[in-house]
């Protein structure tokens, strides 16, 4: 791919309207029996209420906004729960379609617009739409509870646990102990999550908890800034959040942890993505000359192996697949000699999508990546681990406390190998082609967020004998969009 082209080359346009073909051609008639009337079996929906983090409270494109809360799978739950005795379901909505948040009229850091489609890539909404205002302030209008979603973006599992969560003046403390998004919906500075969730004596919960327990590990790559949650403290989190859940007459659901690896935002940068004109391949080889050479006077003397010396030495050609040179902090380290920890990218590497824009800038190239742009080997390798040490946690804790469980890892997989068949579409987890995630490449869209809100109805029916599958009260992903226009506001 040339560099030119790199940023979202294999995006097009049409791909957001088109992003699977639904076949209605064979439209034949034919007897059919009745289906069986929707019952909701041993489970009572009348009081919902919903816990995790942005995934819950329907997190999309980089920012929470309106349209994107009222998709989030939790109100998706509770439109189908309102069938069988489900009752309302509040949430606490943004001010617009614009996403981001201020504080007192002052954009918080790190919480803009959200992102929009520009033909060629994800663009944040004001580079199409320069007129478009956030006006979701955190402390001059915030909404009034208590609410039945209790999602908060950013969340771990720890956090729901903690009084302060959101008190606005955590915010300003190092580290932040608040999260802004909960400083919006506590009911007081010293409540936690998990107490205004049971304020509501739910009758039924849905727990999705433990996402960004990794995920915060491999957005950073694997730098250390943000670090996997230990064993120990998810294990007391999260077997918290289920005891107290289940404290009374609560039934719920859970949902486990995907593989955070094989979501778009790592799967979409590839490994060799520079072009190079003969001119330019030989400049940068001649810039790498003295690495490579002391790579041999390594070798020379008995400091690194022929097989780790052949991994480390970089060498550019003209053509269109040069693979970026990356830091590699798990290669021998032989900085004292004034030799980097420098290798070029395999096709084991991954890379985080912000990169993209970099590359063109001599990133990869000129300028060997950082830590935190890309997931070595070693990295996945510890994020695996973590996923399924917590993932068995999750597992046994819903077994024992007899819940409904939705596997979301297989889930992902499913999308990320060969895509999932519903409603004559073929969702898979491609950035915006594929249909399931939204720009960020983190999270769904609200026609994944659909999607996973069947798979939550079908575990429901498996364990409290509802049948909205059976009854055919799924619901239909093809009334959920892929992405939302610049002009929504």
């Amino acid at each position: 791919m040339k560099m030119k082209k790199l940023k979202y080359i294999w995006f097009i346009a049409a791909a957001i309207s088109l992003t699977a073909c639904s076949d209605d051609d064979n439209n034949t008639e034919e007897m059919s029996e009745p289906l069986p009337e929707l019952n909701a079996g041993s489970a009572n929906f009348s009081t919902y209420v919903s816990l995790g983090n942005s995934l819950t409270a329907g997190f999309s494109d980089g920012a929470l906004y309106r349209i994107s809360q009222e998709n989030s799978m939790p109100n998706i739950l509770s439109s189908q729960f309102s069938l069988v005795g489900g009752g309302s379901f509040t949430q606490p909505l943004t001010n617009d379609n614009t996403g981001g948040l201020l504080a007192g009229g002052n954009q918080l850091p790190g919480f803009g617009p959200r992102l929009v489609f520009d033909g060629s890539g994800p663009v944040s909404l004001t580079d199409l739409n320069p007129m478009a205002t956030i006006t979701t302030d955190i402390v001059l209008n915030n909404p009034t509870g208590p609410f039945n979603n209790m999602g908060v973006p950013g969340a771990k599992s720890f956090h729901l646990l903690a009084p302060g969560y959101g008190d606005l003046n955590g915010l300003f403390t190092s580290p932040a102990t608040a999260n802004p998004y909960f400083v919006r919906m506590a009911s007081s500075t010293n409540t936690s999550v998990i107490a205004d969730a049971m304020a509501q004596s739910p009758t039924f919960f849905s727990l999705w908890i433990g996402n960004n327990d990794v995920l915060g590990y491999a957005l950073s790559g694997g730098d250390g800034s943000d670090p996997i949650t230990d064993q120990t403290t998810f294990d007391f989190a999260y077997s918290t959040l289920i005891s107290t859940l289940t404290s009374g007459t609560s039934q719920g659901v859970v949902a486990n942890i995907p593989d955070v690896t094989s979501i778009p935002h790592f799967t979409t940068v590839p490994y060799n993505p520079v072009p190079l004109d003969q001119d330019t391949a030989t400049a940068l080889n001649q810039g790498y000359l003295n690495y490579n050479a002391g790579l041999q006077f390594a070798l020379a003397n008995n400091l690194l192996t022929q097989e780790e010396v052949d991994r480390r030495t970089i060498t550019f050609s003209a053509g269109e697949n040069n693979a970026m040179v990356l830091v590699d902090e798990n290669l021998t380290n032989l900085t004292g000699f004034g030799i980097p920890n420098y290798r070029q990218a395999t096709a084991a590497d991954l890379f985080v999508l912000p990169l993209s824009s970099l590359i063109p800038q001599g990133y990869g190239t000129q300028i060997p990546l950082e830590d935190r742009w890309a997931l070595t080997p070693e990295e996945q390798s510890e994020i695996a681990t973590a996923t399924a040490s917590f993932n068995a946690t999750i597992e046994s804790a819903a077994n024992n406390a007899g819940l409904a469980i939705v596997d979301a890892n297989t889930l992902l997989n499913q999308l990320a190998n060969g895509g999932i068949p519903s409603n004559g579409y073929i969702l898979t987890a491609d950035l915006v082609t594929g249909g399931a995630f939204s720009l960020d490449g983190v999270h769904p869209n609200s026609r994944g967020y659909a999607l996973i809100a069947n798979e939550f109805l079908k575990a429901i029916d498996a364990k409290y004998g509802s049948n909205f599958e059976a009854s055919g009260n799924l619901v239909d992903i093809s009334n959920y969009n892929t992405t939302y226009s610049a002009t929504l506001q």
